[in-house]
């Protein structure tokens, strides 16, 4: 399951925005403009792959989780600045270490059966526990994390200190009590707590879900007789991205994300559209022992060695949103900029002198040798982050030639990703960004065991980091925000991380208009235009 964790962590997937708000519509006007709202509707949504397991304590994928949030209701919503709402839960409190609910009274679950507190402090206690394995263990529930009914109100005690608890706990989708009896019932979507039933299911082609009467908890003050809201909603597996633009055009998808040049005829056509920024260029040294990048004077003359913003243009085609810290979608719940200046501007020279004194000596095809060894390296990269990942990585690969160092290019999809980082440990640079909403997600990855053990796949030491983050922790929310930013910094200072782009990913909307809430489309936000 850790696996899995790394996996989803990946960008190109950017699976875990399980906690944050996130996404801002379009400025000006739209199509949407001169039609009306109209009920009894089915909203068309595409998606690029078939999301497999709907579990929610189970699936890490962004396009599962996307899709559970019609299924199952989270706790407390948050609003576009980021604070919370009313969902399952009317009233809440939080320190770093305790947590108390109060359910809204009168919610259901999708057979009509009651929701009672024993079923959501039996959701959090499934993940808490680490004999099940849940891959959001470690990453917004702390392993040994345990929750306690009382009166229509759920108590939690963390595992460990946590400064994001409360945010944590609330993004967690809720499921019923049959769910947790038999989860394989989750895996198709079914004993859920949302907006929507499941009522069909074709994998690889679609998936068709119903809206519940009796839905009546949204967030906040969501009233379920307003119009524009859709009977149905049909999921469609596209995975050619021209083709989901060409049926945005003609009205017959509702919605989709869409990377790349098909964007330029969507705007041009006025089309509704909600963005999300995710990160995209970003590199990691293997620093395990014997490896090239356990140095930091060599990782800091790989990074010297590339025009980084150069490469940022060709990765985003010159759409790059400025790079403040690992934590990408807004409103971020720690404003300030933990990467500007902290990393090594382009410096040709520099990086050549710091080969040259570490004993890496240009042969006679260019490429150095020490001790009769060539300087070679492998780079990997994932190849479902889209068409402009192959040109962005071999013009790394051409800086890093010009100063006399030998990268192999390796691109593989997410299994493959996943593969060599976590299992086979056979990389010396990965160019898989990691997409997080919360900076305390990212502690597991960058700190503490390494594969197998582990996710600090890595192998990165860096005792100021960890200092900062164990105080950050203690501090609940913002309160500790100065120390995780300076945490982040202390990474980006000693190059064991090197993030240089992010990408604004729009959502468009055809005779429909949403918000994009958790990084995800938020079904009560639907409405369906004429």
């Amino acid at each position: 399951m850790k696996t899995a964790r790394l996996t989803a962590a990946m960008a190109g997937v950017v699976a875990l925005t399980v906690s944050a708000c996130g996404g801002s519509a379009q400025s000006g006007t739209d199509r949407t403009a001169n039609q009306k709202l109209v009920d009894g509707k089915t909203f068309t949504y595409a998606i690029p792959t078939d999301p497999g397991t709907l579990d929610p304590a189970i699936t890490v994928l962004s396009v599962a989780r996307n899709l559970d949030g019609f299924l199952y209701d989270s706790l407390i919503n948050l609003d576009a600045k980021g604070q919370p709402e009313a969902a399952l839960a009317e009233k809440w409190e939080a320190t770093t270490t305790t947590a108390t609910f109060t359910l809204r009274k009168g919610i259901t679950c999708s057979d009509g059966s009651p929701l009672t507190a024993n079923d959501v402090a039996a959701n959090i206690n499934y993940i808490g526990d680490p004999a099940n394995k849940s891959p959001l263990a470690g990453v917004t529930v702390t392993s040994g994390t345990k929750a306690v009914a009382e009166a229509g109100k759920v108590k939690v005690t963390s595992g460990a200190p946590d400064a994001f608890l409360l945010r944590n706990l609330s993004g967690l989708p809720i499921v019923c009590a049959k769910g947790l009896a038999d989860r394989k019932t989750l895996a198709k979507g079914e004993n859920g707590t949302g907006m929507f039933t499941m009522s069909e299911i074709v994998p690889n082609d679609h998936y068709t879900l119903t809206r519940r009467k009796d839905y009546t908890w949204g967030p906040g003050q969501f009233d379920p007789k307003q119009k524009g809201l859709p009977d149905k909603v049909n999921v469609r597996i596209i995975p050619n991205m021209t083709t989901t633009a060409n049926l945005l055009l003609s009205g017959e998808v509702n919605a989709a994300p869409i990377n790349g040049q098909d964007q330029q005829r969507l705007r041009a056509q006025r089309l509704f559209h909600a963005d999300l920024t995710s990160p995209f260029g970003e590199l990691f040294f293997n620093q395990a022992p014997g490896r090239f990048g356990a140095d930091q004077a060599m990782r800091r003359a790989l990074t010297q060695a590339l025009d980084l913003a150069q490469v940022a243009k060709v990765l985003t085609r010159d759409g790059s949103a400025p790079v403040k810290g690992m934590v990408t979608i807004e409103p971020r719940p720690c404003e300030g900029d933990s990467a500007t200046g902290k990393m090594p501007a382009f410096d040709v020279a520099a990086a050549k002198a710091a080969l040259d004194q570490a004993g890496w000596k240009p042969g006679a095809d260019g490429i150095r040798v020490k001790d009769g060894k060539r300087l070679s390296l492998t780079a990997i990269y994932g190849t479902q982050a889209g068409p402009t990942m192959a040109p962005g990585a071999e013009l790394m690969q051409q800086g890093w030639k010009a100063v006399g160092v030998d990268v192999k290019l390796k691109g593989v999809d997410s299994p493959g990703i996943s593969q060599a980082l976590f299992a086979t440990g056979e990389w010396d640079i990965s160019m898989a960004p990691l997409g997080f909403t919360l900076p305390s997600q990212l502690v597991p990855f960058v700190s503490g065991g390494e594969p197998p053990k582990g996710t600090n796949f890595a192998h990165i030491k860096n005792p100021e980091y960890n200092a900062l983050v164990a105080k950050a922790a203690t501090q609940a929310g913002e309160a500790g925000c100065a120390d995780w930013l300076a945490a982040e910094s202390a990474l980006y200072a000693k190059q064991d991380i090197v993030q240089f782009a992010n990408s604004v990913v729009p959502t468009f909307g055809s005779n429909a208009k949403f918000e994009l809430g958790n990084g995800y489309l938020k079904p009560s936000s639907i409405r369906m235009y004429s």
